[in-house]
């Protein structure tokens, strides 16, 4: 199948819009390669340097860090066992270095980084520190890797901006080869459609705290990744999609044979992609512009988080590829979505996995013409070997061709029968800005809202008119002062089960903000990421009370309805700038806040070079 023509023109577009930017980092790239001269990092280091890094170790792996020969393998960890999807990550060292010195090479845990979790944090101040986290894990990790004790790494991490974190500081090491490696889903809990059902219940006071918490618990009840598709299940789709993953190890559970034959089977493939391999691997060779451009087919066919539109847009920068929202809209308008879960349907990832997996839907769209299958991965022979399912074999893990036909068409579904034609993510514009839309979820009836707005300065003012019973009406929610600028973009997914109530109650409901919604958003239309944002003189801070938007999600436009006068006369809000300030350790990320570019570049807080020109030029 040839490729399709949108998907060959938007990668076309892409390499052009980077070519200066590209070449400075592959320029990079080259430097470091050549400053290895084609021998281990370590061999570089004085006497005494070299002792210090392996002064813990055991005689046998001193004597192979000191030696000429086998690869040393640096791992960067987001363990902890607070988080669910963090906690099985604790054993993986030790499965790693066994596996690693029996191939003769070794492994040392070269940092942790941090792992926050939005679940815990939704709706509270700490929730502020969250999308900035995703660039502390970047720095993080190019701390850990700093030491130059390293031909290549396996970096352990799962969930919404500790993989992205992870990625945008490998990209950082281009030079050296990346094997991500995933923990898998917690086991399925009560269903999707109950757990939503409940909350509804309770923002409607119907049911109480104890009911909620008991609905939660069955819900989030054991190791492993929430199994709602939202941003963390997003991410291992991703790393499948990009070649990073072995084949069909995203949504293996935790604690089972194959999930430990997969972690040992990484460890074997690191060393060898290592540097001073026959098949030495930079991650700057897997990570290129038809890598992209698939990270963005698998986001859009499988109704994946909108989180992404941020994150992907910072991990090509990391790459100096120029990612832009109209790349997505584009793409959203051609890929067909294959995939139906929560809270785009009532499945989960589980059963994701058992109707055929992620290599089921990368079949279906190489076959399609919808994926690049010429590009580089840690298995080097295409993308098509990646669409497969893992299974166990007497000398630990193999892989077998993905099933044939979909094992529950209400879940999966091939190219020829899919769920939708397009993805379900659009750009919308107008005189407030650029946001984007999620509509996977959004019935056909609820697309369009025209409704005067509500203006809310913080998602906790809107909770709380929900409950005084002020928002029996027609309206447009507008929460603005949300962005990265004022207060680090916090999700706003609380408002979630308030908005839908009002929904099904017959109104006419729909969000705009400049802030972030959540990769679970629903089915109540949501208008997010709002470029630029209202604190650094958006057109969302002019916005007042009862003027009359239009929300469009099938014309893809955002309009305020009031005389042009009048708008070009009226002055903007002025934010609050101390209410984030403070408290929860926001006061150490005041310079992030100061430093962070639009949601529509990422939403970065690095000065980074490769951008410092365009960024200027933009403003």
């Amino acid at each position: 199948m040839s490729l399709h023509p949108v998907l060959a023109s938007v990668t076309d577009r892409l390499i052009a819009r980077s070519g200066s930017t590209r070449r400075r980092y592959l320029d990079g790239v080259r430097a470091a390669e050549d400053a290895r001269a084609d021998r281990a990092q370590r061999g570089s280091l004085s006497c005494t340097n070299l002792a210090h890094a392996c002064a813990a170790m055991t005689d046998t792996v001193k004597g192979r860090l000191t030696g000429p020969t086998g690869p040393n393998l640096g791992i960067v960890t987001a363990y902890n066992d607070m988080l669910s999807a963090h906690q099985p990550l604790e054993t993986y060292p030790a499965l790693l270095k066994a596996a690693a010195e029996r191939l003769g090479a070794t492994a040392q845990v070269a940092g942790g980084v941090p792992a926050m979790c939005d679940g815990v944090t939704q709706g509270y101040e700490g929730m502020e520190l969250s999308l900035f986290s995703r660039d502390v894990i970047a720095m993080g990790t190019a701390i850990a890797l700093s030491h130059q004790m390293f031909d290549a790494a396996l970096y352990l991490g799962v969930c919404d901006k500790i993989v992205p974190g992870l990625l945008i500081g490998a990209l950082s090491f281009g030079h050296l080869p990346a094997v991500f490696v995933p923990a898998g889903p917690m086991t399925s809990g009560i269903a999707n459609d109950e757990k939503a059902k409940v909350r509804q219940l309770y923002a409607e006071g119907k049911v109480g705290r104890d009911a909620l918490l008991a609905s939660e618990m069955a819900s989030y009840h054991g190791p492993g990744t929430c199994t709602f598709y939202g941003t963390a299940n997003s991410n291992q789709m991703l790393m499948e999609l990009l070649g990073l993953h072995l084949p069909g190890s995203a949504f293996v559970n935790p604690g089972t044979p194959l999930r430990q034959a997969l972690t040992e089977h990484a460890a074997a493939v690191a060393v060898e992609i290592a540097a001073g391999a026959p098949r030495y691997t930079p991650i700057a060779r897997v990570i290129d512009e038809r890598a992209i451009v698939n990270a963005v087919v698998g986001l859009m066919a499988t109704g994946g988080s909108t989180n992404h539109t941020l994150h992907l847009v910072a991990i090509a920068r990391a790459a100096g590829i120029a990612l832009t929202w109209d790349d997505f809209h584009d793409l959203s308008a051609v890929v067909p979505l294959l995939m139906r879960a929560y809270p785009n349907g009532k499945a989960d990832v589980n059963h994701v996995q058992a109707a055929g997996g992620i290599g089921f839907v990368m079949r279906e769209l190489i076959d399609g013409g919808l994926l690049h299958e010429d590009v580089n991965t840690i298995l080097g022979t295409g993308l098509r070997a990646h669409a497969k399912e893992a299974c166990l074999s007497n000398s630990g893990v193999d892989w077998r061709e993905s099933p044939a036909v979909s094992g529950d068409a209400s879940v999966l579904r091939p190219l020829s029968e899919p769920f939708s034609a397009d993805g379900g993510l659009r750009l919308l514009t107008g005189p407030l800005g650029r946001a984007v839309i999620k509509v996977s979820a959004v019935k056909p009836e609820h697309r369009t809202v025209e409704a005067p707005a509500i203006v809310f300065d913080d998602q906790n003012d809107l909770l709380a008119a929900f409950k005084r019973g002020e928002l029996e009406q027609d309206f447009i929610a507008v929460i603005r002062f949300q962005g990265p600028r004022i207060n680090g973009m916090p999700e706003l997914h609380k408002l979630t089960p308030p908005l839908a109530v009002l929904q099904d109650r017959g109104f006419r409901v729909a969000l705009v903000t400049d802030g972030r919604m959540s990769g679970a958003s629903g089915k109540v239309p949501a208008a997010i990421h709002l470029s630029p944002e209202a604190s650094v003189g958006g057109p969302l801070a002019k916005v007042r009370t009862g003027d009359l938007l239009r929300l469009d999600a099938e014309a893809g436009t955002l309009e305020i309805l009031i005389p042009a006068d009048e708008w070009q006369a009226r002055s903007a809000a002025v934010p609050d700038l101390q209410r984030s300030a403070f408290g929860v350790g926001r006061e150490l990320f005041g310079g992030m806040r100061q430093l962070a570019t639009s949601a529509e570049t990422g939403a970065m807080t690095f000065a980074h070079p490769l951008w410092a020109d365009a960024d200027a030029a933009a403003g």
